[in-house]
């Protein structure tokens, strides 16, 4: 599946909290098999929003969206437990 470039402050993000090269390596299993167990994969609540969260590391998560195209787009990366 495609997925859509980073926003500018997602990946300031990154680099802020040096995670450019976890994020990068979860990405590709995201491009490449988004069934894979260290994603991790949640879909989000409420179901309606077709959001879902993969897991960067144990501390962050990405939050995603899969659009009808088939093309993901990163919308958020957060601190899991807060």
């Amino acid at each position: 599946m495609p997925i859509k470039p980073l926003k500018n402050d997602l990946v300031a993000f990154l680099t802020k909290h040096s995670l450019k090269k976890k994020y990068s390596k979860q990405l590709s299993f995201l491009e490449s098999d988004w069934t894979h167990p260290s994603l991790n994969i949640e879909r989000l609540n409420p179901k309606v929003f077709k959001l879902y969260s993969f897991r960067i590391d144990r501390r962050y998560r990405a939050i995603f969206t899969v659009h009808e195209s088939g093309e993901i787009e990163i919308l958020d990366i957060n601190n899991h437990y807060q």
